[in-house]
């Protein structure tokens, strides 16, 4: 009989909310600062893993960006890249949608074309290694102002052919996504797709703001959005995609405990949920110990698996052929484990 995490390991399925920085392990970290000479406040890999306990979303942003400080070189981009896709393919990936920062390496000197060069290179790599197909999504740091967005735009114009949306990231609370109107305005004139964080932290009405301000097409977290009867009601209506982080909210404090995870509750109320990891170097867990922490933690029945697992597949910025493709993929699986267990 085949076991629970043979059947979640097997089960195709894509990665829609990865920080692509936040996959940086610290073995990485210390690499990198080695091959680029540059100094650590760290003086071991176990000094940066204990300061990993994080009490808040801030108190992580403050590490993630002194991580961040050691990738200088295309070479580090595609690195990264190529070791977080074959963690990953190991999971039973098969498609990726990664979203990168571009503000927080121009903001020390690196040009654009640096980081999205090294990225896409590691992508396209990845693709030919384990067969897993990606698309790259420019977040904006909410915390800067928007016209610094607007300049991240313009810098990217060369690249927007290769880049299939923008997102909004970084500190939520206080920073509510209609303060970037104009910068997703522009992005959606270029015909990118549009996502954005809101209701990790942030109130419902940051979700609602996304929806109606932004004009998104998926949002990031929306935990909170549970809140408002009225925004569920919407959510549900519109078919909208939830990028869950349930390993994340766990380690940020936004749940104390994964058996009171909201996402069951999700999908109970006829929500798009899906299953992501977000800065697993810093949060216990690529995708497949997500799955399998919720699966266990929530007693998910096969049938809500398969749900999820479609579901990062329709909510993924894939045309509908390659759509129909991966859910197929996914019904075959179940076909599959159901005729031999377990």
């Amino acid at each position: 009989m085949e076991t629970l995490d043979a059947f979640i390991s097997g089960l195709p399925k894509a990665e829609l909310h990865l920080h692509i920085e936040g996959s940086l392990e610290p073995e990485q970290m210390f690499a990198f600062a080695r091959r680029n000479k540059v100094a650590l406040p760290f003086r071991s890999v176990e000094d940066v893993r204990a300061a990993y306990a994080f009490s808040r979303l801030q108190d992580f942003l403050d590490i993630y960006y002194q991580g961040a400080s050691v990738l200088l070189t295309e070479e580090d981009f595609a690195d990264l890249a190529l070791a977080y896709f074959e963690r990953v393919a190991a999971d039973g990936a098969s498609h990726v949608e990664l979203f990168f920062d571009p503000q927080t390496h121009t903001g020390r000197g690196l040009p654009f074309q640096v980081v999205a060069d090294g990225l896409l290179a590691g992508m396209a790599e990845a693709e030919r290694r384990w067969g897993v197909t990606s698309k790259l999504i420019l977040c904006f740091l909410r915390h800067l102002p928007e016209d610094e967005a607007l300049a991240t735009l313009a810098e990217a114009e060369p690249f927007l052919d290769r880049i299939a949306g923008v997102g909004l990231d970084s500190s939520e609370v206080g920073f509510p996504p209609a303060g970037f109107q104009r910068a997703y305005k522009a992005a959606r004139e270029w015909g990118l797709k549009l996502v954005a964080h809101a209701g990790e932290e942030g109130p419902p009405e940051y979700v609602w703001e996304a929806l109606d301000v932004l004009g998104v097409d998926r949002i990031d977290h929306g935990n909170r959005a549970l809140e408002d009867p009225a925004l569920v009601s919407r959510l549900a209506r519109d078919g909208m995609t939830l990028t869950v982080c349930p390993l994340s909210n766990l380690k940020l404090c936004v749940v104390d405990d994964l058996t009171r995870h909201p996402l069951k509750r999700m999908l109970d109320l006829g929500l798009k949920a899906t299953i992501n990891s977000d800065d697993p170097a810093y949060f216990g867990g690529y995708l497949g110990a997500n799955w399998l922490a919720v699966a266990e933690k929530l007693a998910l029945s096969r049938e809500d698996l398969v749900t999820l697992a479609k579901n990062s597949f329709t909510g993924s910025f894939l045309s509908p052929d390659e759509i129909v493709r991966h859910t197929a993929a996914v019904d075959a699986h179940a076909a599959t484990t159901r005729e031999d267990g377990p």
